[in-house]
């Protein structure tokens, strides 16, 4: 493994936390309060590493495996994407569709382990995720279609290091659908609350709530990640990459990924959750910017 790659992966593993804490320092100071210290992530990760893990009797291997299984996917999917001007680990012809599967996979192994629960109420959380994230993925995979299109390659890599060299208008399309996408896959406002305990509401969260200890915080970790991720094709798309090379880009990139987490908590301090009715025109808006995106580049 060369440098850069390895580079990539040290600050995902490191920072992806610190993205959450910024998002909620963020949200506290709109709030007026001097909110959680900016490493609280990492803090509740340790805590929670250090307890014990509760398991019903009601439930069967497929609740165990869940955690682990979604952390090792998301892992596998962060060796897809480059970042900050830096070469994936693992690129070829493509690998978006593999990205796109493994964050399915992570969303699968979730549901199941809620479901292997037996409690009506994770199965509610669960129907929901299921239901959203069956109009999330299509945005998802239009807009990676598009990019490819519009660059003539399949793969994360060279998509992501020859974007900036072309003045296309696709980009806002693009863009605009992976902020929807962005916000529904990971838990955010407005389609999801993840400090909520207003029971008819939950999504994400109520399908963890049987999880505790070390499982719980391979949750935490695994949903910090995606957000990493997704952050990542976020930046990758919208900041310039200067040609002096990864040693200018990577820092211009976590600097971007800085201001990715501040506007995430000034847009869920300054809206309202959507009504539940309403997510689904939210994410087919960010299907069918992908759409329009894709025709675009298919002129």
């Amino acid at each position: 493994m060369n440098a850069q790659p390895a580079l990539h992966l040290v600050a995902a593993l490191v920072l992806a936390p610190l993205v959450l804490g910024i998002v909620n320092r963020t949200k506290a100071k709109f709030a007026g309060r001097r909110g959680q210290p900016l490493l609280q992530p990492y803090y509740d990760l340790a805590k929670l590493l250090r307890k014990g893990a509760v398991y019903s009797t009601t439930t069967s291997w497929a609740f165990r495996a869940g955690p682990i299984v979604g952390l090792a996917a998301v892992l596998a999917a962060l060796l897809l994407v480059p970042f900050g001007g830096t070469s994936a680990t693992i690129s070829f012809s493509g690998d978006l569709v593999l990205f796109a599967y493994l964050l399915g996979l992570m969303r699968a192994v979730t549901v199941l382990a809620a479901l292997d629960t037996g409690s009506s109420f994770e199965g509610m959380g669960a129907s929901r995720e299921v239901t959203f994230g069956a109009l999330a993925e299509p945005a998802l995979l239009l807009a990676l279609a598009a990019i490819a299109r519009d660059t003539g390659s399949s793969s994360l890599s060279a998509i992501l290091h020859s974007y900036w060299h072309r003045a296309d208008p696709t980009v806002v399309l693009v863009l605009g659908a992976l902020a929807v996408v962005l916000v529904a896959e990971n838990a955010r406002i407005p389609v999801d609350d993840p400090n909520t305990h207003l029971e008819l509401t939950m999504i994400h969260e109520v399908m963890v709530l049987d999880h505790s200890g070390p499982d719980l915080a391979y949750i935490e970790y695994a949903s910090a990640l995606k957000l990493w991720l997704f952050g990542a094709l976020v930046v990758g798309l919208a900041v310039p990459q200067p040609s002096a090379g990864a040693w200018v880009s990577f820092p211009l990139a976590i600097a971007g990924m800085a201001v990715l987490a501040v506007a995430l908590g000034i847009l869920e301090s300054v809206i309202a959750r959507l009504r539940m009715e309403a997510v689904p025109q939210l994410l087919v808006g960010g299907g069918a910017l992908s759409a329009v995106a894709l025709l675009l580049g298919l002129r």
